[in-house]
């Protein structure tokens, strides 16, 4: 193949400098950071299928490096990796939330810590995690009990258990998969976990369930899930891109993604 020919100025008519408007951009209502694990084969799929039926509101992300395997020291070694992750998002523009996608790791961080890194590359931005959008569901269904179901090992399930008991939540049934390593959690069968949500629902009177974790698959399902069981029903990534819109102000009712999409939240953190 010969190589392109340059074209000679005296050829080509050049214009420069063609009038123009700019207007708000992909982003004109709001702008929505995500740091989403290395290991994570799932946020992405599900916030695109939420934030897909909203105008105006962009999802910019980044990825945060961490290890598979699923244990307390590797949730807690992610810490400050945070800001870094963050900065990376939009680095010369202000973002009006961002939103950290590991649910386990936000506790056994601890979500203010969380939110402390993200504001050291982000202070304007308000902020969520998995854990604090779940928290937040829970007061907008006005949801005392709640059934819990995880993909984790056991050493990662009672850091969940103690952070909601010490958050005031009862927990009268916790179901887990027992799962150590994410990437295998990204493969939980949409079937498997809709079958846990069901047998949680036997096992126990509670006015929600919440499902733990942004890798795993439940947002296509919830609101036909909601209308089997009869009570409210989130996972991380659900709660968390409907608490990432309220708090930027979004206040769209999406009810196609079940009850929780046509409530609001006064939490501003």
């Amino acid at each position: 193949m010969k190589p392109a020919q340059s074209v000679p100025d005296e050829a080509m008519t050049l214009i420069e400098h063609l009038p123009h408007d700019l207007d708000g951009g992909i982003a004109s209502r709001a702008s929505i950071g995500l740091i989403v694990l290395a290991t994570d084969y799932t946020i992405e799929y599900e916030w695109r299928r939420i934030f897909h039926a909203v105008n105006g509101v962009a999802v910019y992300h980044s990825r945060i490096p961490n290890d598979d395997e699923i244990t307390p020291d590797n949730l807690r070694a992610m810490a400050p990796r945070i800001t870094d992750s963050t900065s990376l998002i939009t680095p010369d523009t202000p973002l009006d939330v961002v939103a950290y996608g590991c649910t386990s790791a936000s506790m056994a961080i601890g979500e203010e810590t969380v939110f402390e890194q993200i504001r050291k590359a982000e202070p304007g931005a308000k902020c969520t995690t998995p854990i604090t959008a779940a928290l937040e569901a829970f007061k907008a269904f006005n949801a005392k009990r709640i059934g819990v179901l995880t993909p984790y090992p056991a050493d990662v399930n009672r850091i969940v258990a103690g952070y909601m008991a010490g958050k005031g939540i009862d927990v009268p049934v916790f179901g887990s998969f027992n799962e150590d390593l994410d990437t295998r959690v990204s493969r939980i069968s949409p079937a498997s976990i809709e079958n846990g949500v069901r047998e949680l629902a036997r096992q126990a009177c509670v006015d929600a369930i919440f499902v733990s974790c942004t890798s795993v698959r439940l947002v296509d399902a919830c609101k036909e899930m909601e209308g089997q069981l009869g009570i409210p029903l989130t996972s991380s990534n659900h709660a968390m891109a409907w608490h990432a819109m309220r708090l930027a102000g979004i206040e769209d009712r999406l009810t196609e993604f079940g009850s929780l999409y046509g409530l609001s939240t006064a939490m501003t953190a």
